[in-house]
């Protein structure tokens, strides 16, 4: 069974593998001179006491190579299942190869834990490559991006160290076990990818956030902690943003109380006359954040601290590994009716 399913299993492994391995050959060249630039950069900056023009622009610099990075670990599980998972029973039942199989001396039981078992080893091998590779490579992109991407943050957070083995787990599994009950390699691989990116996009907004009790602070509005500021027209209430109370912070959510403690949907603050007019064209940000603090308004923060990164990781990637162990047993048990 072994010799046979890594006969079967030997072109999709190999193309697989081999271009995780040129990509992991284009960052671990690349990866030392990008480092090195961060960390002379940095020096430099820290002289003058003020580095968040350096760090802008060099996230700015390398935004497109971080981005297309994230893309590729986020699209490399939904191939694992759409090539290695769906086609693993789907195709043996469309081609009615299944037949032949499952009446040697090999029960059908044994047939499907040992593919589940070798392939599944080389799902995880491949994410846990990949994700390390490319986690090594944006570590000075990460630092660099901690207030407008940190690692917490939905997009980042999802390429980054062990919750990529995870997805591609559940992503195998999943794979298995539907084209085990649709029965057809095409169909099955649109349902898996249908299902798969449901599933991604429901977790970080429903699931992540709650998997640790997040933080919860009302904080002063100070022109130090403001992030945005939008106001509807010259006397149109003013809407405002503030940044992280932590660097690197996922925030959830954010919003205005009054001097009561009440939500304010806006600041009612005139732009014409007074503090926040503007003065000489440009509006006097101190004195207008000292008179937005002396009406009484608060923000209302709810967050997750930087320091909940690894916790978020093992919790989800556990999430993941149970729903994979489930899928799995769900598939040993129906493989044992099928005709």
């Amino acid at each position: 069974m072994i010799w046979l399913t890594l006969r079967q299993f030997r072109t999709q492994a190999v193309t697989g593998f081999a271009a995780i391995a040129v990509l992991a050959a284009i960052l671990a060249a690349t990866g030392p001179g990008l480092s090195g630039a961060y960390a002379s950069g940095r020096s430099a900056c820290s002289a003058t006491g003020d580095c968040s023009t350096f760090t802008g622009q060099f996230f700015d610099d390398h935004q497109a190579v971080f981005l297309a990075l994230i893309a590729v670990v986020l699209i490399l599980p939904a191939l694992v299942g759409l090539f290695w998972g769906a086609p693993l029973i789907g195709r043996e039942l469309e081609n009615g190869t299944h037949r032949l199989v499952w009446n040697q001396t090999i029960t059908r039981t044994r047939w499907l834990t040992v593919k589940l078992a070798l392939i599944g080893l080389a799902t995880t091998a491949a994410a846990g490559l990949g994700s390390l590779a490319v986690t090594w490579w944006s570590k000075p992109i990460d630092n660099s991006a901690a207030d407008e991407l940190p690692r917490l943050s939905p997009l980042v957070f999802g390429a980054r160290d062990v919750v990529p083995v995870g997805y591609a787990a559940f992503a195998f599994a999943l794979g298995v076990v539907v084209g085990m009950l649709v029965r057809r390699t095409v169909p099955a691989m649109a349902a898996t990818l249908a299902i798969f990116t449901a599933v991604q996009i429901a977790v970080p907004l429903l699931v992540r956030p709650h998997l640790l009790p997040p933080t919860r602070v009302t904080t002063a509005i100070t022109g130090a902690n403001l992030k945005s500021l939008m106001a509807d027209g010259a006397d149109g209430p003013i809407q405002l943003r503030l940044k992280a109370p932590e660097p690197g912070a996922w925030i959830l959510s954010q919003h205005t109380i009054d001097a009561s403690g009440r939500p304010a949907d806006d600041i009612k603050v005139s732009l014409t006359s007074g503090p926040c007019a503007p003065t000489q064209g440009t509006p006097t940000k101190q004195a207008c954040m000292a008179e937005i603090n002396r009406l009484g308004y608060r923000q209302q923060m709810t967050y997750q601290p930087p320091d909940r990164f690894w916790p978020l990781q093992w919790s989800e990637a556990g999430l993941y590994a149970l729903l994979a162990l489930a899928l799995t047993a769900l598939g040993l048990h129906r493989i044992r009716r099928l005709p």
